[in-house]
């Protein structure tokens, strides 16, 4: 089977589409400075799958030690690319750190891919390019406003540099635009472990429910929503994962498709954050603490996916319930 280069294959979602691509029969490679994420979660791919994944600590910003990972594997013939800081928050407080981050390890990357003849390449999309929508849910078709945030900023402008560096380059390109990524692998021995204090709301809710933090802040209550509290997206993380797994399928099995592409992964409904708290207590049987605060810098409104196209194109669909996202997420924080 064809093998792949995993970047931030140490972080959360890298990790658990590794566990997806060696389920499906893939070799892969990960590289991950550790800057935000810890070589423990290595052991636990390990575990689950029965192998062994080398990792390269290497920071992408730095094209000498990035070159020689493709130097040392001249047989990759894909490249899924999660790394990237990802905190909203923090992006607004330190634009350039995340720009010069986000932007120069994609620009490395996208240089080496073609000197090196790879093949295949998904880039680590967000929700957050759509910015404020009028319209919902939203399409590949939406068109994208400002978006709320420099992290946000920086996943569209990789999109436009993609696109463009994609009609010279004998590579195929896709970019996934993932709306929220919950939950945990279902043997509970993998799962989200932020290194900054959490920002999303899953690992704070189960932080509360286990008392490591003692209440949860909901951040507005006056939005245009249906109880007042913000709307997302929620996916179970393998569904998101797998949806990785079958974009580098498509590509191999077809060769001819057009040069980049962009598809939404959602389950296609909103979630207010007050219907996600009342949904983790009936899952888990949980009680939480939570308090009402002020809007928070960076956040929209309400954004949800139309995932017609994925189902379509790549066979995609979620085949986890928000029930399983609740229970597995809490089965993890209880390991």
């Amino acid at each position: 089977m064809p093998k792949i280069l995993v970047t931030g294959g140490c972080g959360y979602i890298g990790s658990h589409t590794l566990v997806d691509l060696i389920d499906n029969g893939y070799e892969v490679v990960s590289v991950d400075d550790n800057s935000r994420s810890s070589t423990d979660v290595l052991q636990h791919i390990e575990s689950i799958t029965g192998k062994s994944v080398h990792n390269y600590a290497v920071n992408l910003c730095n094209f000498e030690q990035t070159q020689q990972i493709f130097q040392d594997h001249l047989d990759l013939e894909g490249i899924i690319h999660f790394a990237a800081y990802k905190t909203v928050p923090e992006s607004v407080d330190q634009p350039l750190l995340y720009y010069r981050n986000n932007m120069n390890s994609l620009f490395n990357l996208l240089e080496l891919t073609e000197k090196y003849k790879v093949k295949n390449f998904i880039f680590s999309s967000s929700c957050s390019v759509y910015g404020e929508v009028s319209e919902l849910p939203v399409t590949e078709k939406t068109r994208l406003t400002r978006t709320k945030s420099p992290y946000g900023n920086t996943k569209k402008v990789g999109e436009e540099v993609i696109e463009d560096f994609s009609q010279i380059s004998q590579s195929k390109f896709i970019a996934l635009r993932y709306f929220n990524p919950i939950g945990a692998h279902p043997s509970a021995k993998m799962g989200e472990t932020p290194f900054l204090p959490p920002q999303n709301l899953m690992p704070i809710l189960t932080e509360v429910a286990s008392g490591k933090r003692e209440k949860i802040m909901v951040f507005g209550d006056d939005y245009d929503t249906r109880d007042g509290s913000c709307i997302r997206d929620y996916i179970h993380i393998m569904d998101i994962a797998h949806a990785h797994t079958l974009a580098l399928k498509y590509l191999f099995e077809n060769p001819d498709t057009q040069a980049y592409d962009v598809l939404n992964i959602g389950s296609g409904e909103g979630v207010t954050v007050l219907e996600m708290l009342d949904a983790f207590e009936k899952a888990t049987g949980q009680k939480l603490n939570y308090e009402l605060a002020p809007r928070r810098a960076g956040d929209v409104a309400a954004i949800y996916a139309n995932n017609d196209k994925i189902k379509d194109k790549i066979g995609w669909s979620p085949q986890y319930s928000l029930e399983d996202m609740m229970r597995s997420a809490w089965a993890w924080e209880k390991r």
